[in-house]
């Protein structure tokens, strides 16, 4: 019932997120895959089947949290995230592209410390891993590996 575009400069799926607010919402494997992409470019066909989460920080003291991650209302696929703290970025879910992407030389597995008892990372020669967030941007890591569009 959506459909969606958007012009990502960092398109490789490489960042696995296996924090619970992700694998809740849009885990498979245990861990979701987002990109990263341009808000300004996001066209939206369907928008009236569109629905907002936003997850409960329970490190937080229970906060809201200020993510907007967007879900179809008729069959409940994750989207894409967007935050107002960085505006001009917006993380659409790899498992929500139906064109090919790029297949990335190596992976960053992050938020491990949240992970699932059953979800192993299957971990290549080159990825790396972190209990929290990683040491670089999804621009800091195309540009590491000049990957970028």
């Amino acid at each position: 019932a959506v459909r969606f575009s958007v012009e990502a400069p960092h398109p490789y799926p490489f960042n696995l997120c296996y924090c619970s607010i992700c694998r809740k919402t849009a885990g498979t494997g245990g861990f979701a895959i987002n990109l990263g992409a341009l808000s300004a470019t996001l066209k939206i066909e369907g928008e009236e089947h569109l629905c907002t989460y936003r997850a409960i920080l329970h490190d937080e003291g229970d906060a809201i949290s200020p993510g907007e991650r967007k879900f179809c209302a008729l069959c409940g696929t994750a989207l894409w995230l967007w935050d107002p703290r960085w505006p001009e970025l917006v993380h659409p879910h790899a498992g929500a592209i139906d064109t090919p992407l790029p297949i990335p030389p190596e992976r960053t597995h992050l938020m491990l410390a949240s992970r699932a008892n059953w979800a192993e990372p299957c971990l290549g020669p080159k990825d790396r891993t972190f209990d929290d967030y990683p040491d670089e941007s999804l621009a800091e890591w195309h540009q590491r590996l000049g990957l970028e569009s």
